[in-house]
C-alpha cells in the first residue's frame, strides 16, 4: 500500500480544499486510512495545505486520531484527555510535548517485551507478573512527572487540602488492578484450554 521512502526526505501529501490528499510520490490520491497505514509502516510524511502551502501534519495526524478513536479503538482513557485539554493554557504547557514524547518512547521501547511476554502466556501461570512490574513502573514515572506539573509538589510544600486529581489517579489505579486482574483470568482460562 505505501511505498517506503528512498531517501531521507518525507513523502509531501497534499491537501486540498475539497479534503482530498494527494500523494505526490505515488502521483494518487489518499486517504486518511493510508496515512493511518504509512504511519503504521514508518513511512514519513508530512503534509501541506495544497493552496497556502502551510504545514498541516499536526492537524491531520490528530484527525487521524479522532477517526481511530470514533471507530471504537480507544487508546485514549478519558481521564488522559482531561488532563490534557487542562494543561492547554497552563504555564508548564511547554514541557508537557517533551514529556509525552519520552514516554512514548519509553512505552516503544517496552513493545518488544509486552510480545515476548504475550508470547510466553501460555507457557507459565505467572504470566501477568511482567505486565504487572511494568504497569507499577510506568505508574511511578507517570506519578513523578505529574509531581513536575504540580508546582506545590515540586516546592515541597505540603497541601492541607486534598488535590482534585488525586481521586481520579486512585480511581485510575483501581481500574488497572481490575483490568490486570481481568487479563489474568483471561490468560488462565485459555491456558487451562490449550
Amino acid at each position: 500500500m505505501a511505498e517506503p521512502n528512498r531517501n531521507d526526505e518525507p513523502i509531501v501529501i497534499k491537501k486540498y480544499a475539497n479534503r482530498r490528499l494527494y500523494n505526490t510520490a505515488t502521483s494518487s490520491y489518499v486517504t486518511l486510512d493510508h496515512l493511518a497505514q504509512m504511519v503504521r509502516d514508518s513511512v514519513d510524511f508530512v503534509v501541506h495545505d495544497a493552496k497556502s502551502g502551510e504545514d498541516i501534519t499536526r492537524q491531520v495526524l490528530t484527525h487521524i486520531i479522532v477517526e481511530e478513536e470514533s471507530k471504537g479503538t480507544n487508546l485514549l482513557p478519558l481521564s488522559f484527555l482531561r488532563q490534557l485539554i487542562s494543561l492547554y493554557g497552563d504555564s508548564l504547557q511547554t514541557m508537557v510535548p517533551s514529556y509525552l514524547e519520552q514516554t512514548m518512547k519509553a512505552f516503544s521501547g517496552n513493545q518488544d517485551h509486552i510480545r515476548e511476554v504475550m508470547d510466553q502466556a501460555f507457557v507459565g501461570n505467572n504470566a501477568m507478573k511482567p505486565f504487572e512490574d511494568m504497569a507499577r513502573q510506568n505508574m511511578a514515572m507517570f506519578e513523578n512527572a505529574m509531581k513536575m506539573f504540580n508546582p506545590m509538589n515540586a516546592q515541597g510544600e505540603a497541601s492541607n487540602e486534598a488535590t482534585p486529581q488525586a481521586p481520579a489517579a486512585e480511581e485510575d489505579n483501581d481500574d488497572l488492578r481490575a483490568q490486570l486482574e481481568q487479563m489474568q483470568k483471561q490468560l488462565n482460562e485459555l491456558s487451562k484450554r490449550g
